[in-house]
């Protein structure tokens, strides 16, 4: 199999076990500011490494749930194996798989599974954005009056005053509604296939942007850090729109 096969087949057996374990998440421990692993995060891992080391035992392999594995070659995997834990272990049916390949720092194929509603997101630099196959793209909403955004931010950051109740706050006034669902890969994918208008997180991690950054892009939209400066996957904040929308969200949470 070929590297987009193995990433499908990884990402659909990972959530496969997710949903067939969805109400019973096992041991659910801290990490502290980080939030918390379960049992499942932890078997969802091992399952994917099983799928790439698998088909390609050379390669490297950075998760979100164990100590970055370096390979022989300048190709890495970069997984979330539940994102969305928190949601996960309170039976919230809203969470996903995230897997992107890496070649020489570059994102080739990146997929993003919601095993509970069967989506499967996928993308490939110049070859667009899809959906369970079909094309995807990004909202024509061209202002934000009439958006849908979403956020996310952890609970340290929650204090009184704080920069993100601020642009809650300001946001809250210009757009049509702000929701924050608690699985960054998916919220990516939101925007990339129009559901929604825009995104933004105060903590990101490259596990969380991999695969969905690319999706993002390749469905038409933009992706820069909170002062509209390039994102990377060393990025640790993002603002994600449909592009029509971008300068106003930032304008936002300036």
């Amino acid at each position: 199999m070929g590297v987009e096969e193995v990433a499908i087949r990884a990402a659909k057996r990972a959530g496969a076990l997710l949903r067939d374990r969805f109400g019973s998440p096992g041991k659910v421990s801290s990490k502290g500011d980080e939030g918390i692993v379960t049992e499942l995060d932890l078997a969802a891992d091992r399952l994917i490494k099983e799928e790439i080391w698998g088909a390609f035992p050379k390669h490297g392999i950075l998760s979100e749930e164990s100590p970055e594995a370096k390979g022989q070659e300048p190709r890495r995997w970069i997984i979330d194996p539940l994102d969305g834990t928190t949601n996960y272990s309170h039976s919230f049916p809203h969470f996903s798989v995230s897997i992107g390949y890496e070649e020489n720092g570059v994102v080739t194929f990146g997929v993003v599974y919601d095993p509970m509603r069967d989506e499967l997101f996928t993308a490939k630099p110049g070859r667009g954005a899809h959906l369970n196959g079909g094309r995807i793209k990004v909202s024509s909403t061209a202002d934000i009056q009439n958006s849908i955004l979403a956020f996310d931010f952890p609970r340290v950051m929650a204090s009184p005053g704080a920069d993100v109740f601020k642009s809650f706050a300001a946001l809250t006034k210009r757009a049509r509604a702000l929701r924050t669902i608690g699985s960054a890969a998916l919220e990516l994918c939101y925007v990339a296939c129009g559901r929604i208008e825009g995104y933004w997180n105060y903590r990101f991690h490259s596990w969380d942007a991999a695969a969905g950054s690319l999706i993002l892009k390749e469905a038409g939209g933009r992706i820069t850090d909170l002062k509209g400066g390039p994102f990377t996957l060393e990025s640790t904040q993002c603002v994600a729109s449909n592009g029509l929308i971008h300068d106003a969200i930032l304008k936002g949470i300036a």
